[in-house]
């Protein structure tokens, strides 16, 4: 299932962004620390070009620890990346972002030149919620669904950071189906454009694979069976997502199940890993190549038509 959902005020967002950045001194990136990759929009990573960025992996108490130390590792070595993981009930750690802009910008604490950084992430990584912490007041509109920022705020942190807010921004075209998955998962994509059920089998696999003990305490079972439907069918039979004649309703499981998964229900949960995301690119890559060849092939025979 091709997974794509892209509202035209997100397009709108690029452009404005586009043309602001020049502007600005540094960018924050707020990542979901879930996916990290997989939340990391490739369209701000072309915009942000050199610029000095700080990549915030929020949502931290949610995801696997050891994963997100991992992942930190793996960011930090694009030189002028800074990471940081918290979530945003950690008011003092949030905190540290500005401290963190004053230390790559040093020499603007006593200037009249402000610090201008700009704020960006997909729909529904929390963005706002940060935003709110670190003025200190509630200025950011926030909701537990995407799209909730439609337009670009301007918002003074303190008496130098020009901080400049921007709508969660998701991009065209995923170059993996498997990122639009792990977005679907999360929550960054609203349910309405995706299937539960589907998207339930690729987050339920993966859980099988990499966290099987967090799926027989949760749901109390004493096997996973052999496939994934199995597994979401022994779950839907425990908490009696059930049609008529006992047959497993599989959209009912599937909303179960991806509702539980992400309000941190089975516990503290990573669904990449930066080895998975390197095999990922390598695929992407060897695609990418096949089509360049299969259109230059095209190419020359229309020249040999034309003789």
């Amino acid at each position: 299932m091709p997974i794509q959902w892209f509202p035209g005020h997100m397009h709108k967002a690029g452009k404005e962004i586009r043309k602001i950045l020049p502007k600005v001194d540094l960018v924050i990136e707020i990542l979901d620390a879930r996916i990290p990759h997989s939340s990391d929009n490739p369209l701000l990573t072309e915009i942000r070009n050199n610029k000095p960025c700080i990549k915030v992996l929020n949502k931290s108490d949610l995801a696997d620890p050891e994963r997100t130390r991992e992942w930190q590792s793996y960011l930090e070595r694009d030189q002028g990346v800074k990471t940081l993981a918290l979530s945003t009930d950690q008011a003092d750690k949030v905190k540290q972002i500005t401290a963190l802009c004053h230390k790559i910008i040093p020499g603007r604490t006593d200037s009249i030149k402000n610090i201008h950084a700009i704020i960006m992430g997909i729909p529904n990584v929390g963005k706002s919620t940060l935003i709110n912490i670190l003025a200190g007041k509630s200025i950011a509109k926030t909701g537990n669904e995407p799209a909730i920022t439609k337009a670009q705020q301007r918002i003074k942190l303190d008496e130098s950071i020009i901080l400049l807010d921007t709508p969660g921004m998701l991009w065209p075209k995923f170059e993996h189906e498997n990122i639009g998955y792990r977005l679907a998962t999360i929550g960054a994509i609203k349910d309405t454009a995706i299937d539960h059920d589907d998207v339930a089998f690729f987050a339920a696999a993966y859980l099988k694979q990499h966290y099987p003990d967090r799926l027989t305490q949760r749901y109390q079972l004493d096997s996973l069976g052999e496939t994934t439907l199995e597994l979401l069918e022994s779950i839907g039979k425990k908490r009696g997502c059930l049609r008529a004649g006992g047959q497993v309703e599989l959209d009912k499981v599937g909303k179960l199940f991806l509702s539980e998964l992400r309000a941190g229900l089975l516990g503290c949960v990573t669904l990449e890993t930066p080895q998975e995301i390197e095999k990922e690119l390598l695929e992407i890559n060897e695609i990418k190549q096949r089509k360049a060849a299969r259109k230059e092939a095209r190419k020359q025979n229309w020249k040999k038509s034309r003789r």
